[in-house]
Formats: C-alpha cells, structure tokens, sequence
C-alpha cells in the first residue's frame, strides 16, 4: 500500500510541475507574445568607425543642416550650395534676356573705396547720409510706408567666389535682407559687362514688388565694388532708373 501511495505521490508531483511550465511558456492572455530571449543593445558605433547604411553595402551620408534663407551658412554648405538650396532665389538660365549697354553718365557719384562710379541720378533722386555704405541715393518716403527707392555703393559685402557670375548671384541672394520678409526673386536681365557682372531682377513680396538691380565689379581694390538699386511699385515711375544704374557702373578712371 506504501508503493501505491509513494507512487501517487510522485505523478501528482510530475503534473505540478507540468502545470507550471505552461503557465510560464503560455501567454497569459490572447493579444500577449510570449517575450523571447533577451539581448544586450549594439553599442554605439564610435565616431572613427563606419557610417550606417540603409542597406548592405550603402552607406549613408551624415545629414547636413538644411541652409536658412537670409541667415548664415549651415554646417558643412559651400556659399553656392546655400544658395542653390533657397527656394526665394530661382536658378538662373540662358533664357534670361541681356540690356543694351549705355554711354556712361554724364554726372556720376564716385566711390573711391570701390574705385567704381554710378550714375549720379536727377531729382527727387537725392544723395543720403551713406553709412554703413560708401554712397547713398535714395527717393523721398512716401506716406503710408517705409520703403523708398535706394541706390547704394560699397565694397563687397559677401564673399567673392571664383567666377563673377557666381559672386553677383550671392550678391542678389544678400540684397533680400534689405527687401520685406517673405522676397522671392525673378531674373529680368543678366550678363557680364567690363570687369564685372550685372543682374535686373524683380522682388516680389505679397501683393507688391520692387524692381532691383545689381552690378559687382572690379574697380582695383582689395574688395570688388557693389552697386545696388531697388525701386518699390509704389515708385514705379522710377523703375528705368534701375536699368539705368545697371547699365552705367563704370570704374573710376
């Protein structure tokens, strides 16, 4: 009888621990996944290791900061790859008509920290207290807003690049710190002239524009000179004066 018991004893044993191990193996409810083995987490690459990849055998380029239009440049941008990247300044293609060049003006404001020369433009066109630039014209405010034809001279305010074209660019790119928030540019005219570049563009900036124009040219300083114009729709009678300033830059002497 002893037997018979011990044995009895030994299978209830046997199903208690059967039990157990389903309890533990089962998920404890239907939308629950029984957990699988536990890893240690990878350890971070180190900076002088490899690059991460998408996928096998394409590594992945570190992420650059997205350049801000009007701001300085983002970590890791060239000057022209800032530029090509900001939505407010369009590529600039063949397709954009040239000017007829003009005899130089018969009365000119000159620069001589450009070594450059402008028009000197008639009335109401006056001159202007310059600072910070080198020369100032400007058009009298008008009731109601705060922007007024400017005509200004100074050494380049942006870096040079190697090519003229590339240098008026950036130069247009940095003329919409001086236009309201929210500019975006449209190419009129472009072409090189002596010593120089030469860009009309129009700025657009909400229901209202200003036609501008820029002309960065070699006049024998350290620097290149700039020469910048713009003119507001609400003075647009004087919009042929901006090609007129773009086509009579000269360098002194």
């Amino acid at each position: 009888m002893r037997v018979v018991y011990r044995g009895l004893a030994v299978a209830a044993a046997v199903v208690a621990v059967a039990v157990t191990l389903v309890v533990v193996v089962l998920p404890s409810g239907p939308d629950e996944v029984a957990a699988g083995p536990v890893t240690a987490p990878p350890a971070a690459p180190s900076s002088s290791g490899p690059a991460p990849s998408h996928a096998a055998g394409e590594p992945v380029e570190a992420a650059k900061a997205s350049p801000t239009p009007g701001a300085s440049l983002a970590p890791g941008y060239t000057a022209m790859e800032a530029l090509y990247a900001d939505p407010r300044v369009p590529k600039l293609t063949s397709k954009v008509r040239r000017v007829k060049v003009r005899p130089p003006a018969r009365r000119v404001l000159k620069d001589r920290r450009t070594g450059l020369a402008v028009p000197r433009l008639g009335r109401p066109w006056k001159a202007h207290n310059p600072a910070p630039y080198t020369t100032k014209q400007v058009l009298p405010r008008q009731r109601g807003t705060s922007l007024r034809g400017v005509l200004v001279t100074c050494p380049l305010p942006i870096m040079e690049q190697k090519s003229r074209r590339d240098t008026a660019l950036l130069a247009a790119r940095w003329t919409l710190n001086h236009h309201p928030k929210g500019s975006r540019i449209t190419w009129l005219a472009a072409q090189p002239v002596k010593r120089g570049w030469m860009l009309i563009y129009r700025v657009k900036y909400g229901k209202h524009s200003s036609r501008a124009a820029v002309v960065v040219m070699d006049g024998g300083m350290s620097k290149p000179g700039l020469a910048f114009v713009t003119v507001p729709d609400t003075q647009r009678k004087h919009w042929p004066d901006v090609g007129r300033v773009a086509a009579g830059v000269r360098v002194l002497g």
